[in-house]
């Protein structure tokens, strides 16, 4: 599915190669402010082109083309448009039937029988996520006074991530990362029990993003060997405020008033220069495969705003979720 979101709904859509990618978002009122300019500092912390980065260079422009009047929304879908005008297909033509290890060509390939469009790894592509980051842009401006902020810690262990990087790069190789997520001044309250828990909705948005691999919330696996004792967040103030944070914020799936904290592990981008093997999905033969196009040697350079979109689209999502529960409890009890 391409779509997420049960009152703030957000829509993904377009391929790497092809002619644009965008966002439909539904849900969101009437009257917020909203100007192309918004979209820039977030949109410059993804772009491309920088070292360890892939040297396309789109300028990513973003095209409101619905849903905004005179520099406010209309309460309408907002259309959020970016166009693809630096792409080189040709470099792709290797892998319509060898998919690239470690990649989605050989199960968009199965799933799709064979209509997948592979270039630069079509809708599966890293590309796609400049749209979430506009979404995430408007959710911002939704979620009131939650403060998103997401880091990367390391790449492939390297605190110094941007040169970790580049030798990656210059080794034709590439690296994984751990980046982190926090949500400061979180209103308790917010999520569901089960199936709406702020994790579960957290991490199918987070698991969305291409090279997504693992998550843990506060502590995280390290609760695994901890007693009772030593992992219990004890409160000290009426409003919910805790001793420590092992928890990371939620409590039985909602929110506690505490900063929200969680890490993300990144995989390494699954393109590299070394030959690797594969095999040919039309005659079944093992070939040797040298991945030609322009690829980030760390994708998880450019993870900081798209985890922090991603965070920020649930976080709206939730606090929509929960007014309407709260005005639908108004309601009955007069």
């Amino acid at each position: 599915m391409n779509s997420f979101g049960r009152i703030f709904r957000v829509s993904i859509y377009g391929e790497s190669h092809g002619t644009g990618v965008g966002v439909v978002l539904d849900g969101v009122p009437a009257g917020i402010p909203l100007d192309v300019s918004d979209f820039a500092a977030d949109i410059e912390r993804r772009r491309a082109g920088k070292p360890g980065t892939t040297p396309r260079a789109e300028k990513d422009q973003p095209q409101l083309l619905n849903g905004v009047f005179e520099g406010y929304t209309t309460g309408f879908p907002l259309h959020i448009h970016f166009a693809n005008k630096d792409t080189d297909s040709k470099s792709y033509d290797n892998l319509k039937f060898v998919p690239r290890p470690g990649h989605s060509d050989f199960t968009a390939y199965k799933k799709h029988a064979a209509y997948n469009d592979y270039r630069g790894g079509g809708h599966f592509s890293g590309r796609i996520t400049v749209g979430i980051v506009a979404a995430g842009v408007v959710a911002k401006k939704l979620i009131g006074q939650m403060d998103v902020q997401a880091k990367l810690l390391h790449a492939g262990g390297n605190t110094d991530t941007v040169s970790a990087a580049v030798k990656a790069q210059q080794d034709r190789d590439s690296l994984g990362g751990l980046a982190e997520v926090r949500v400061n001044n979180v209103p308790a309250g917010l999520g569901e029990p089960f199936f709406g828990s702020v994790e579960s909705t957290i991490s199918q948005l987070i698991f969305s993003v291409p090279g997504t691999k693992g998550i843990e919330f506060g502590t995280g696996f390290g609760c695994a060997s901890m007693h009772g004792s030593e992992f219990n967040d004890e409160f000290i103030t009426a409003d919910g405020k805790t001793k420590t944070n092992h928890s990371g914020g939620i409590n039985g799936g909602i929110t506690n008033s505490n900063e929200i904290v969680f890490k993300v592990a990144i995989r390494p981008t699954s393109s590299i220069g070394k030959t690797q093997h594969s095999v040919n999905l039309k005659t079944g033969e093992i070939e040797e495969l040298g991945i030609r196009g322009r690829h980030d040697a760390c994708i998880a350079l450019r993870f900081p705003p798209v985890l922090e979109a991603m965070t920020a689209i649930a976080m709206a999502d939730l606090l929509a979720i929960s007014q309407f529960t709260n005005s639908k409890a108004t309601v009955k009890e007069r």
